[in-house]
Formats: C-alpha cells, sequence, structure tokens
C-alpha cells in the first residue's frame, strides 16, 4: 500500500497518526500466584484520551527500526521493535517498517504506555501490511510481551483475570480523571516482588464488580518503598476531596475520579505548584478498535 492511501479500514493509512492511548487499574487485586511465580490478578482497565501518538513509514526492506529510541533503552528490547517483529514472524510478513514514538505517557507510571504502544504497533502494522490476522491472535501475540498489552489489543475497558490475559467487556460510566506523575520511576518487577505483598485477596465475580468498588493491592507497597508516590496520593487526595485519590498499577502515577471536566481542572488547580500533574475524560474504547475483527 503505497504512502498517503488508507486502503480497508477508513482514515488509518501510512500518513496517519495512531494513538497509544493510557489506561487505569480502577481495581486492582492479588488474588493468587502460579507455580511458575506469575501472579494472579484481578483489575478493572480503563482508556484515557491521553496517548502516546505513533507513525508508520514504509521500508523497501524488511527491517524493524525505531526512529525515536528512548534513553537506556535498547532498540531491540523495546516492547514496539519487538511487536513488529513477532507480527513479522507469525505472519510470515517480509515488510518492513521505521515506527516513530511520541511520547506523551511516562515510563514507570503504571500508564501501560510501554504496552499499549505495542498494542498500537500490532494493530496498526496488521493493518497496513493487509494481514488480516484476527484479533484473538493479536492479543496472544501481545500477551508474550506483557500482561497490560491483551486489553489494549481487546480494545474495551475491561475486567481482567489471570495474570491479564482473560478480559470482559465492562461499560463504565463518564467520568473525567486527574492524574500526577511523581518524580519516581516504579519498576514492577519490585513491587511484585515484595514479601510483604498480599496475595491472597478474595476474587470477585465480574458481574459482582461496582464502580466504587476500589482498591489497589499494589499501593500500600510502592508507598512504603517510594515516598514520593506516598507523597502525591496525599497531595491529590487533599485536592480532590471528596473524591479517593489512589494508584493505577504497580505505580507510579496516582488519580482521582471526578464527575466533569469542570470538577477535574478545579482539583487540578488546587495541587500544588511543581507537581506533573493533567487531566483527561475516560474512553469508552480503544480509539483503533475498529483496526481488528
Amino acid at each position: 500500500m503505497p504512502p498517503g492511501e488508507t486502503g480497508a479500514g477508513g482514515r488509518w493509512g501510512w500518513d496517519s497518526s495512531y494513538p497509544a492511548p493510557a489506561k487505569l487499574n480502577l481495581y486492582l487485586r492479588v488474588v493468587g500466584r502460579r507455580s511458575d511465580g506469575y501472579h494472579l490478578l484481578q483489575t478493572v482497565f480503563r482508556f484515557l484520551g491521553r496517548a502516546d501518538q505513533l507513525h508508520f513509514s514504509p521500508r523497501d526492506d524488511a527491517a524493524i527500526r525505531l526512529a525515536t529510541p528512548l534513553p537506556g533503552v535498547p532498540p531491540e528490547s523495546d516492547l514496539s521493535v519487538r511487536a513488529a517483529r513477532l507480527l513479522q514472524a507469525a505472519s510470515g510478513c517480509s515488510r518492513g517498517v521505521d515506527i516513530h514514538i511520541e511520547k506523551h505517557l511516562p515510563l514507570g507510571g503504571g500508564l501501560g504506555g510501554g504496552s499499549s504502544d505495542a498494542a498500537t504497533v500490532l494493530l496498526a502494522l496488521n493493518h497496513l501490511w493487509q494481514l488480516g490476522m484476527p484479533r484473538q491472535r493479536l492479543q496472544e501475540i501481545g500477551l508474550t510481551l506483557g500482561a497490560d498489552v491483551p486489553v489494549f489489543v481487546f480494545g474495551h475497558n475491561a475486567f481482567a483475570e489471570g495474570v491479564g490475559e482473560a478480559l470482559q467487556a465492562v461499560a463504565l460510566p463518564p467520568r473525567w480523571y486527574v492524574v500526577v506523575e511523581p518524580p519516581v520511576q516504579v519498576p514492577t518487577a519490585i513491587i511484585f516482588a515484595a514479601p510483604e505483598l498480599r496475595r491472597d485477596s478474595p476474587p470477585i465475580a465480574a458481574g459482582d464488580w461496582r464502580p466504587d468498588g476500589i482498591g489497589n493491592d499494589l499501593e500500600a507497597v510502592a508507598c512504603a518503598r517510594f515516598p514520593e508516590v506516598a507523597e502525591c496520593l496525599r497531595q491529590l487526595a487533599a485536592a480532590a476531596a471528596p473524591a479517593a485519590a489512589r494508584m493505577t498499577g504497580s505505580g507510579s502515577c496516582v488519580f482521582a475520579e471526578c464527575a466533569s471536566a469542570e470538577e477535574a481542572a478545579a482539583a487540578l488547580r488546587r495541587l500544588p505548584p511543581g507537581l506533573r500533574a493533567w487531566t483527561s475524560a475516560g474512553a469508552a474504547a480503544h480509539p483503533l478498535h475498529e483496526l481488528a475483527r
């Protein structure tokens, strides 16, 4: 498909900007641990309007090149490059691509930035290379890259179980969010390796979860080991009251849910100066959901 053509799928062509949205974990419980060490979770994923933006340029060879490598991350290790190469291998495709990423989501923030970028690579290249690979197969490829990748391919706000691969769509009410980015990256592995992490929370049925069913088993561990997270939670709780302040994923970002854009903007204004913070609407679905079936 020549550059500039949109082809099947309407407006999404080589010249498009492909969003990789942030996610929040509205609820996150560790309900067990497998014999191989992987933790069993229950969580509710919500997509946000804030997103990284990815651009793709076709190549005349089969090379996969990341034009915007992250400092300290070798391109060979980048999830976006790995996603493209796995898609090549799974499909037998011999086409190459240059990938340009505009980063708006922080590293180590619990917003799913790297996982979301990888999912957008799978969705976009499946479309641009005209592979026609079904969504379920793309989710399987995504799971080999990380537990958060499948939900971005799935494309709906979801109740997730297992290691993140068992997904059920959930309908969430329109909401706005204030998100604070603490000045620290929280490595997921450190949180899950912590001996004090609770690993026996009682599981619930997906249909029993309600939007006020909040809680994150990882939050106490992250706050104890990274005081910056605890301090940002305290500051956000004061600014967003009576809304609760919570941590997403394994951290570091914290958020508060608001009923309207005006309420979120008011909470943002009440935060102390110098904090990196922003507001975003919750999304009803992933913006690239139409690209796979």
